[in-house]
């Protein structure tokens, strides 16, 4: 993607369809008058009244305790300087979204136009009452370290300057995972530190804290190495001045352990790598180009621990894997502070955390065998869901062992289950499908390519890495609409009626009809129909000249699906082949089937597309727990509509008795676990999450899926097609750009897994 595209895509992202990424919702019913003079007057003078006998109770009657302010005067924005509180909000408003998406914490962001450091910490106190915690972002050194140590000195919430400390967390986590891999010890390692701004200084002090000795780190900054025979130093500079008489970068990078970097691009050389100890660790973490580019620092020293704060390589140190869970244990607690027991227990759990086997779902989402403790996984991925109920705990506990918490935590299991139930609201499954299929791009065909939202579908794929988009269409439509859109990527066009296609579309045609000529198809007929998109891209597939193909936007689904059905046909076992559609709700991701093509199956089909479900949520890294939805509960009906139901449960509890399933149960009593647990203890379900949802019949399938995904304004992914013999999905009409980058990504996915089942085989 170019940068001009890409800042127009940015602006548009940020300015539509409502200005800004975050809002304010209502937490409590206003549909009534009644409701109106609880929120307001006169109901909402007894609270006040309230906290105005004890201040506590502000904690127990308003929003302050999951409140954090994120506060900047924008005079160290990201890699763009001194840029100003307006032009910094962009950046505060993504740190706010940040809080909510990884620990449920609603965060406002607060731009002050000052520089005056008494100001800024005087205007911060004032507003103090409002908030549970305050997260300073993007203040320069050497004014950050001062507003961050009065400001805590001064009130009684949690303040921490995540630019200092986040990353110091995050890398001396890493650091002392890297330590143990190379049988070193913290206290006699030789450290080099490029860099002297605030994250810089708070590295170091974290290091230190852990063992590491001042007279073995050399700290370097604009003008060389910082030594104590230079003047004019800062106090902070001052605290890790050298004694050594060495001047450059390149003279401290002589026998060193490790190189911590949080500077500019490319200040290492190979030769400075080559000079190090053997077994270096080197922090590259300038972004978006680190000190020394990975596949070179890789290539040059192969006995390397290398770690960057980029994505696309491993052991990125991400500051994501801090700040939401440092403020989640502190607000939880209602600590007073974070001091440095709280932080040091931060680094201690996610140097354990990355020590402890990966669940599935995590090397899914990175398209890993196995990740596995060692020089390519020194922490964790940002993608793990162990984070929430692991760093906030540590955080909590040291809170409290320090004497800071005002509201200790005494049944830690079932603070336990409330972590797990605020990790279940965002789109991580959707992250998730796009980080996977990004592993192993796959041939995928674009049917309906000549619409514009199609081809921009396609354009985001490609440019994302999620895919090969293979265009059939108009060829002609196709490259206006390419210029247009800016996609000017060399990419496959195929127009089934000309003549460029003629070989292929015959090749294809004569196949099509030694499959189906004792099935009524002619030749003719045959050829005839390799001239319609659907046929002639499944046949790509079929053929093995693509890895998937989605279509349908334009088209109703029953149109399209035939020909998918003629040219792929079913897998191997399969007597009905089904779909299922994942939706994004708060409750975390919920898998709903069938939902567009079996109209009425019966009890030993709905235990089939059970099962199926099954598998799909398993493949995307979920254990399924399965309800089979009816209009009655366990028998209360003789109907036949709930009868199939009960059948088909029964067949699923004999052939697969450690599927986690039950019915016939009623939506509500499903998806209420106290109701359920109240009233059928006996069920499967009992004590249990349901995230999959068995519909006895169609029209309540589509039905109930669309109404979800329309009035909670929720993500679908799908319908993904279930049974087929190979990977074709198909849309549901009208489908969103997004929703079909999605499906690009589902595609990519289906096809990733047949391709590790036929090499399995391979190898038995």
């Amino acid at each position: 993607m170019s940068k001009e595209k890409l800042r127009r895509e940015a602006l548009v992202y940020h300015a539509k369809p409502q200005p800004g990424k975050i809002k304010i919702v209502p937490t409590k019913p206003y549909a009534t008058q009644r409701d109106l003079g609880l929120a307001y007057s006169p109901g909402v003078a007894e609270p006040c009244l309230e906290i105005f006998k004890d201040k506590e109770n502000v904690y127990k009657y308003t929003a302050k305790g999951n409140l954090v302010a994120v506060i900047t005067n924008g005079t160290a924005v990201l890699g763009l300087g001194d840029i100003g509180p307006e032009a910094s909000k962009p950046v505060m408003e993504g740190k706010s979204l940040l809080f909510k998406i990884f620990a449920d914490i609603d965060s406002i962001d607060i731009e002050l136009d000052t520089k005056d450091i008494d100001k800024f910490i005087e205007t911060v106190k004032i507003m103090a009452p409002t908030f549970g915690g305050i997260n300073l972002e993007d203040i320069k050194a050497p004014e950050a370290f001062e507003i961050e140590r009065r400001l805590k000195e001064e009130l009684d919430i949690p303040v921490m300057h995540d630019d200092q400390h986040g990353t110091a967390i995050i890398s001396a986590a890493a650091l002392l995972n890297a330590l143990e891999i190379t049988n070193k010890r913290i206290e006699e390692v030789r450290i080099v530190i490029s860099g002297a701004g605030a994250a810089a200084i708070s590295c170091t002090r974290l290091y230190k804290a852990f063992g590491a000795l001042g007279k073995n780190i050399v700290m370097i900054d604009s003008k060389g190495v910082i030594r104590t025979d230079r003047e004019n130093l800062s106090s902070e500079k001052l605290e890790f001045a050298s004694d050594r008489k060495i001047d450059t970068l390149e003279e401290a990078m002589v026998d060193a352990d490790v190189f911590i970097g949080l500077s500019i691009a490319d200040v290492v050389d190979p030769a400075m790598l080559l000079s190090m100890a053997s077994d270096p660790i080197v922090f590259a973490m300038a972004n978006p180009d680190p000190e020394i580019a990975y596949d070179l620092a890789i290539s040059t020293r192969k006995d390397i621990i290398m770690a960057t704060g980029r994505s696309d390589h491993p052991n990125q140190v991400n500051n994501v894997l801090g700040f939401p869970f440092i403020f989640r244990g502190a607000l939880d607690v209602r600590a007073t502070k974070i001091n440095e027991a709280m932080k040091m227990a931060a680094v201690k759990a996610l140097a354990d955390l990355t020590r402890e086997a990966v669940p599935e779902e995590v090397n899914i989402a990175y398209g890993e065998t196995r990740l596995t403790f060692g020089r390519d996984y020194i922490i964790p991925k940002p993608f793990d869901p162990r984070l929430i109920y692991s760093i906030p705990p540590a955080v909590a506990k040291a809170a409290i062992e320090s004497g800071v918490a005002k509201n200790p935590i005494e049944d830690w299991d079932k603070y336990k289950e409330e972590l797990l139930q605020r990790s279940g609201n965002d789109n991580k499954v959707v992250r998730m499908l796009h980080s996977r299929a990004k592993v192993n791009a796959k041939r995928i065909v674009f049917a309906e390519a000549d619409h514009l939202d199609v081809l921009k579908a396609a354009q985001i794929a490609y440019e994302e890495g999620i895919a090969q988009p293979i265009l059939l269409g108009n060829r002609e439509t196709i490259l206006e609409l390419k210029k247009e859109i800016e996609f000017d990527a060399d990419i496959t066009i195929i127009d089934t009626h000309d003549d460029e296609s003629s070989a292929l579309r015959n090749n294809y045609a004569i196949k099509f009809w030694n499959n189906r000529k004792r099935k009524g198809l002619t030749l003719y007929s045959a050829k005839s129909k390799m001239r319609e998109r659907n046929y002639f891209g499944a046949m790509m597939v079929h053929e093995g000249d693509a890895d998937g193909m989605i279509s349908g936007y334009s088209r109703a689904y029953s149109t399209v699906a035939k020909p998918v059905f003629e040219v792929i046909g079913k897998a191997k076992k399969i007597k009905k082949v089904a779909t299922v559609n994942i939706l994004t709700t708060e409750r975390g991701p919920m898998f709903l089937a069938d939902t567009a093509i079996n109209i009425d199956p019966t009890a030993e089909e709905l235990a089939d597309i059970a099962q199926m479900t099954a598998n799909v949520a398993t493949t995307f890294g979920f254990d399924p727990v399965m309800a089979m939805l009816s209009y009655s509960n366990f028998g209360s009906s003789v109907h036949p509509h709930a009868t199939k139901v009960r059948e088909a449960v029964g067949i699923l509890h004999a052939k697969k008795p450690d599927l986690v399933v039950d019915g016939d149960i009623q939506s509500d009593f499903a998806l209420n676990t106290d109701l359920l647990q109240s009233k059928f203890p006996f069920s499967k379900l009992a004590g249990k999450k349901v995230n999959t949802l068995i519909f006895p019949n169609l029209e309540s399938a589509n039905i109930t899926y669309k109404l979800m995904k329309e009035l909670n304004k929720s993500d679908s992914i799908g319908p993904i097609m279930m049974g087929l013999n190979k990977s074709v999905h198909i849309l549901q009409l009208g489908a969103s750009v997004n929703e079909m980058v999605n499906m690009t990504a589902v595609a990519v996915i289906d096809a990733q897994e047949r391709e590790k089942r036929k090499s399995a085989k391979l190898n038995i």
